[in-house]
């Protein structure tokens, strides 16, 4: 994390601000202010708190609503005057229910590609809940065998498409591919950040 002791709170009068920025997505959440107290218990409790300029106190984000957000890491900019910290929202951050505090921003490459971080906490609630009606679940349960059957059977339809069929299908296919790959990555309790870490490491070793 970070030591309060090494930051410049001269310069604010004693207040930092506070960017949060959602650790699956990387969309910014909201911008708030803390005093060194305020770090200090947003460290040591794990959840983002404020010092509010309005009411002269300490506040804890989602103190009133429970959509707290949990705390992964804070850092503080070049001139140690400004701070990062990265969380995950409970719930919709802003009080008027929006999920951030900044309506109308555009989507990031970023948040499109998390989706794929929250669809493996989708697999892996199907998994863990079973219900009757999801493929997932029952494909799941016929073991890695028959998921690694499906990627393959996934993988030939993408090459066929590829070579015989409109932009729409191949991205469907693919679709089904990345879905099945998943779900055979998870039945060996890995997931996609293993896959991009590889390939960042290869690309890194080319480099």
């Amino acid at each position: 994390m970070i030591d309060p002791a090494t930051l410049d709170w001269d310069k604010g009068q004693g207040l930092l601000p506070a960017i949060v920025q959602d650790a699956r997505s990387g969309v910014v959440l909201m911008l708030g202010f803390m005093n060194r107290e305020a770090l200090e218990v947003t460290l040591r409790d794990g959840r983002v708190t404020f010092y509010s300029r309005t009411r002269g106190r300490l506040w804890t984000k989602g103190e009133t609503s429970g959509n707290h957000v949990e705390v992964e890491s804070v850092t503080a900019d070049c001139d140690r005057d400004t701070l990062l910290v990265i969380g995950r929202p409970a719930g919709p951050v802003c009080h008027t229910g929006a999920p951030d505090c900044f309506p109308g921003h555009g989507t990031t490459i970023a948040g499109e590609l998390a989706f794929l971080d929250r669809l493996e906490r989708i697999i892996a609630a199907r998994i863990a809940d079973r219900p009757e009606e999801s493929y997932t679940a029952r494909l799941y349960a016929r073991g890695p065998a028959r998921i690694a059957q499906k990627v393959g059977e996934e993988g030939v339809e993408v090459a066929l498409a590829a070579v015989t069929e409109d932009d729409a299908k191949l991205v469907g296919e693919s679709a089904d591919l990345v879905f099945h790959l998943l779900l055979l990555l998870k039945t060996r309790g890995l997931g996609i950040r293993e896959v991009v870490r590889e390939l960042e490491a290869r690309h890194a070793a080319k480099t």
